[in-house]
This record gives structure tokens, C-alpha cells and sequence, in this order.
């Protein structure tokens, strides 16, 4: 089995090929592109668990990424270290988004889409109001690390390039068990799945507490990349809104979809904004249209890469 006959391998050496060139260049302004790349692919991929695999529209990413934030800066304020307060922010983000899709889970399609967009704004006034705890409207200010600016620049990518390697990983993994083949049947038809016996929202909060997970660690580490975190930042709705759009480009459902439109997408919005700082938003507005118009199956959905791929799944 030849790497040529596989686009995703060969997408994925390309991927880690870059990475490696630009660590070791140490290009500021690369190493922030690729970082931000990295972390998207990490958030996307998250996303598409619970609404690729799944078909839940879920916009509760900028929750669990702020929530993630918020618990791993509040940790470090307290003395525990960088490390350990990253595994606590993944943990208590998969813990309370278990909780969460207990409840909100047993909402379906838009009821559920606009429940999980209010979790992130009630986060959001709850930080807000937390006083010296939580540094209130005027955020928290993280230790700085104690190495130049170059090699953070440098360490920061290489740790957002793992968290993105492990959520695809996850995804792969999920792809091909009996939980991923639940979260399809989900997905399908629910009331079918139910019949069959799975368990739907035991697999859903499950589904939902994996997502909340990848997307809480990458909370965890964009706090210490910037060393600042408020409310308004780690809550924006277009840290839920973006994976969605990214997923939607690369192809939903999918395990490289994700991957595909994060990297698309973070190259074209740098190119945006760089020109036209004010429109970034209807750059994402014109986005989901153009997607849902004429390209509803994503890059991976076209049909000159399906049919590459089916050869290589017939090897």
C-alpha cells in the first residue's frame, strides 16, 4: 500500500512536514499561524464527534474551550503546575459536559443547537461575576514561562501539533469501533438506534464528553500560549461557530475533513484579515452559504477524492 495511493497519509506527512520546518525555522510569525492552525484542527476535530458522527449541531466548542481556560488558569493561580492543571481543565470540561448532554442532550435539531449556544453565554456571565477568583470582566493573567520568546513560540506549536495528532487520533479510533457505529445509527435514525438497543443518550453525553475533553485541553493551552484570558475572548461565539464552518469545508463526518478545512480555512482568514481586518465575520457568513450551496459533501465529498479513496479502501 503506497503513500500515493492514499491522500489522507499523504496528507497528514505534509501536515507534520510543515510543522517541522517551520519549528525549525522559528519564524514568529509562523509559528503563530501554524499554532492557530493546530489548535483548529483540534477544535474541529472535536466538534465533528458530536456533530459529524453523531448529527447533533452542537455550538457548546466556545464553551468547553473557555471552561478549559478558565479551570487550568485558575489552577495555576493557585500554585499547581502548568501540567497538571491541563489535565484537570480536559477533565472538568468532559465531566461537566457528561452532566450537561444528560439533560441538554434530549434536546434534538435546532432546540438542541440553540441550548448548547446558551451554555457558553451563561459561562461566559458566570466568569464574568466571579470576582478575584475568577479575575471578574478583566480576566486572569497567566505565569509567564520562563524561556525566550522564540522557543515558547516553538514549544507551544509542538504541544498544539500533538493535541491536534490525538484528536484526530480519536476520531480515527471512534470511526471504527462499535461506539462510533452507535453514534452512526444515532445519526440515522435515533429512534431505530433505541429499538436496537443502544444506548442513545449514554452515547451522546459520551460523544459529547470526548469533545468537551479535546476541546477543554485546547482551552488549557491557548491560555498559557497567551498568557491572558477574559471572558469575551475564551466564550466568543466564534470559537464555536469556526470548527463548525472548518468541519463543514473539509467534509462532516469524516476524519480528515476536519483537517482539511481548518488548515483551508485559517490560511484564507489570515489572508482576510491582513487585507480586510473588518470583515471577518462576513467572510464566515459567505462561507457557510457558498459551503451548503455548492460544495455540501466538503473537499473530502469531491468526487475525484472519493473515488481515490474507495481504490485505496478495495487495496
Amino acid at each position: 500500500m503506497s503513500v500515493q495511493r492514499d491522500p489522507r497519509t499523504l496528507l497528514y506527512a505534509s501536515l507534520l512536514l510543515v510543522v517541522l520546518v517551520v519549528i525549525s525555522t522559528g519564524n514568529n510569525y509562523w509559528l503563530r499561524l501554524a499554532s492557530n492552525a493546530a489548535l483548529y484542527v483540534a477544535l474541529a476535530s472535536s466538534w465533528n464527534i458530536v456533530g459529524g458522527f453523531t448529527g447533533y449541531p452542537s455550538f457548546a466548542t466556545a464553551a468547553f474551550f473557555g471552561l478549559g481556560a478558565y479551570a487550568s488558569a485558575i489552577a495555576q493561580t493557585q500554585g499547581l503546575s502548568m501540567p497538571l492543571a491541563w489535565a484537570i481543565a480536559a477533565l472538568i470540561a468532559a465531566l461537566g459536559a457528561y452532566a450537561l448532554g444528560l439533560a441538554l442532550l434530549r434536546l434534538r435539531g435546532h432546540y438542541f443547537a440553540v441550548g448548547s449556544l446558551v451554555v457558553a453565554e451563561v459561562l461566559r456571565e458566570v466568569m464574568a461575576a466571579g470576582g478575584e477568583f475568577t479575575g471578574g470582566g478583566m480576566g486572569l493573567n497567566l505565569p509567564l514561562l520562563q524561556m525566550p520568546p522564540q522557543a515558547q513560540g516553538q514549544f507551544f506549536l509542538g504541544m498544539f501539533t500533538m493535541l491536534a495528532a490525538l484528536s484526530v487520533l480519536v476520531s480515527w479510533i471512534i470511526e471504527r469501533s462499535r461506539f462510533g457505529a452507535g453514534l452512526r445509527c444515532i445519526e440515522q435514525n435515533e429512534a431505530a438506534a433505541s429499538m436496537l438497543g443502544v444506548n442513545t443518550t449514554r452515547y451522546k453525553s459520551l460523544a459529547l464528553a470526548i469533545s468537551a475533553l479535546l476541546a477543554g485541553a485546547a482551552g488549557a493551552l491557548y491560555a498559557n500560549w497567551i498568557n491572558y484570558i477574559d471572558p469575551g475572548d475564551v466564550f466568543n461565539v466564534l470559537l464555536s461557530v469556526k470548527p463548525i464552518v472548518m468541519a463543514l469545508l473539509g467534509g462532516v463526518g469524516t476524519v480528515a475533513g476536519p483537517v482539511i478545512g481548518a488548515v483551508g480555512l485559517v490560511g484564507l482568514e489570515e489572508i482576510v484579515t491582513r487585507s480586510f481586518l473588518d470583515l471577518t465575520g462576513v467572510f464566515f457568513g459567505l462561507a457557510v452559504v457558498v459551503l451548503v450551496l455548492f460544495l455540501p459533501g466538503g473537499v473530502v465529498g469531491l468526487r475525484w477524492l472519493k473515488d481515490r479513496l474507495a481504490v485505496r479502501e478495495a487495496a
